[in-house]
Parts: structure tokens; C-alpha cells; sequence
């Protein structure tokens, strides 16, 4: 039996309401991104943290997603720092954060703070060396400020999720060893904790560009520890980081007794006090006082010279405090101990 005229129209009524419908939910399927996973091999909130997120201040000052100010004007995505210089001097691997084909490379910038090297010599390379992956669909990831001579893959390669692509280095535009991680939808940058759909004001978007259980350990902290100890000589800072080898242990002959405490996210009028206990709990230095301005890294410390003889046998402790708001909220909270003697 032929179909009748109204039936052969309703047909095309409804291919004609099919296509756009087809070619939006193409569309719609074409922005999902790919779900991503932690892109370095460290213990998010012990031995690596983030140190400068996603600016969304717009011209109007830095802001991260958070309404916080952990990240710099234009910055477009996060710095994840290895908090261990011990660690980091041995190499921490930058992972794959999804599957896909290298688009591009680059390896044999030298491993050195932009603070000596000069803004000059690492204009136009200011990623340092990097690897861009292709995920399709538009996406794209990078991977700045890698080891010299720690790349993997080469340009053209299929990569797996997880796969090693080099080593934490301190190449191109970069004062301290971190990963810039940054995403790309159809060219433009994306926040990785807000995705392509924002939520409610200082918060992440509705959907998010992590797998859930690297978004679960990539909790937001606006202020946290980088380093603390107890040492026989002032803290020695290299490429951001308190060295602990120029540092030195404090020993019965070392000619001072120093506690410090480095820290990220201090912010202006807050309070802190540090002191340094001798044993038997004699306060032998301290300090206290009001923070002048925000500060994306702080270090702090306090001391005393040993004098004639040798340090006393036992127990000494470093104590740091850190207070915020009018009723003076204690935020952070500091020991560190270190023994002479038997």
C-alpha cells in the first residue's frame, strides 16, 4: 500500500527536524573533553601542590577560579609545584593526562631561572620544553618547562593515558621547577577546574575538565607549606626553594641555629609568630608581627649564634604560627624538631 500524502509529510517534517537536531547533538559531542587525569607522578597536597591557577580577573586584576589571588595576570593555566628539592633534583615524571597523538615538541632549552637568564633569551619559547598533545575534537594539551634532554615522544607519536613525556624541569619562562599544565578547546584556553560551562561565582564550572579522583586531590588551598627546618646556617634559596644542601644540618659546631618556614598564599594583615625552643623549652629567638601585602610565596625565619662552645645536647623545636581575619583564625600550624646528642 503507498503512504498516504499526510504520512509521506509527517516524514518529512521529520527528517526536517531530525538534521538540526543531529548536527547539535554532533556539536554537543564534539565539546565533550577529555576526561583528565593528574599530569605528574607526585602525591598532590605532600610532595606537589598548585601553585598558580587559571587568571580570570580579565583585565581587572589577577583572580583565580576561586576568587583567590593564587595566579598572575594572563596566566591561562596551572603550575603545579614538586615541594620536595630533593625529589625534584632527582626528576619527577610528567605524565600523559589522556590519550592521544603528539602535535608538537621541544627539548634542549637549559634547566635555569628566568631571574638569571633574562627575559630576552627565552622570548618566543617562553613554554621552555614542551610537548602539545592532540586529543581530537579541538582539544589540546601542554605540557611547559621541562628537564633538557627528559622528553620522551616525538612529534606525530600516539601517546596512552599515563605515559610518560619527560621530567619536572626549570626551562623557558619559569623561576622555580614546576609543570605548566595547560588546556586548549578550538584554540583557546580553558580552565581545567571550570570547563566550558561556569558554575556559580568563585566556584568550578558544571563540568570540570578532571576524572573525579584527580579532582578529588586537587583540593583548593589558598595557604599552605612549601618547606620548614631546623638548620645550622640561614636558608639558602634557589630557583624558589629553600636548599637544603647549601643550608646545611645544625650539628653541636654549627655557628647558628636558624628555624624556617616557607610558605604559599600569605596574604596582607596577616598575623605570624615563629620562635625556637632550646631544650628544656628555654625560647632562645622568635618573632611575631603583620604580613604587609598578599604574597604568592613567604619565607620567614628565626635564630640565634651559637656564642662560645658547643650547642647543648637534646631536643630543639621551631614553632610557627599563622593567623587571618579580625578574630584571628589560626590557619597554619608549624613544628619541627631537630636532635643533638644521643
Amino acid at each position: 500500500m503507498a503512504p498516504s500524502r499526510a504520512g509521506a509529510g509527517a516524514k518529512r517534517v521529520a527528517r526536517w527536524l531530525a538534521a538540526p537536531l543531529l548536527a547539535m547533538a554532533a556539536a554537543a559531542w564534539s565539546q565533550q573533553p577529555p576526561a583528565l587525569s593528574l599530569p605528574i607522578e607526585c602525591e598532590a597536597g605532600r610532595t606537589c601542590l598548585i601553585q598558580n591557577y587559571f587568571d580570570h580577573g580579565r583585565g581587572q586584576g589577577a583572580r583565580d577560579y576561586r576568587c583567590g589571588f593564587l595566579t598572575y595576570e594572563g596566566h591561562r593555566g596551572i603550575d603545579i609545584r614538586v615541594t620536595d628539592s630533593d625529589w625534584a633534583r632527582r626528576g619527577v615524571p610528567v605524565l600523559a593526562a589522556a590519550a592521544g597523538r603528539v602535535r608538537a615538541v621541544r627539548d634542549g632549552m637549559p634547566d635555569i631561572s628566568v631571574l638569571i637568564a633574562g627575559k630576552e633569551q627565552v622570548a618566543g619559547r617562553e613554554a621552555g620544553n614542551a610537548v602539545v598533545i592532540d586529543h581530537g575534537e579541538g582539544w589540546h594539551t601542554q605540557y611547559a618547562h621541562l628537564r633538557r634532554g627528559s622528553v620522551t615522544v616525538q612529534r606525530g607519536a600516539a601517546v596512552e593515558r599515563g605515559q610518560t613525556l619527560g621530567l619536572v624541569g626549570l626551562s623557558g619562562n619559569t623561576e622555580f621547577p614546576h609543570l605548566h599544565f595547560e588546556v586548549r578547546y578550538q584554540r583557546k584556553p580553558v580552565d581545567l577546574f571550570v570547563g566550558l560551562e561556569p558554575g556559580a561565582p568563585c566556584g568550578p564550572g558544571k563540568q570540570p575538565l578532571w576524572r573525579f579522583e584527580a579532582l578529588a586531590a586537587l583540593q583548593y588551598v589558598d595557604t599552605g607549606l612549601l618547606d620548614a627546618g631546623i638548620s645550622g646556617r640561614l636558608p639558602s634559596v634557589i630557583a624558589g626553594s629553600v636548599d637544603r644542601e647549601r643550608t646545611g644540618r645544625f650539628t653541636a659546631a654549627s655557628p647558628t641555629v636558624i628555624f624556617w618556614v616557607q610558605i604559599f598564599g600569605a596574604r596582607a594583615d596577616d598575623y605570624e609568630e615563629a620562635r625556637l625552643l632550646a631544650p628544656g623549652g628555654q625560647v632562645i629567638a622568635e618573632q611575631s608581627g603583620r604580613i604587609g601585602r598578599n604574597l604568592a610565596q613567604w619565607l620567614v625565619y628565626v635564630g640565634r649564634p651559637r656564642g662560645n662552645g658547643e650547642w647543648q645536647d637534646g631536643v630543639y623545636r621551631g614553632e610557627y604560627r599563622l593567623f587571618r581575619g579580625n578574630g584571628g583564625r589560626e590557619i597554619l600550624s608549624i613544628v619541627r624538631e631537630t636532635r643533638i646528642g644521643s
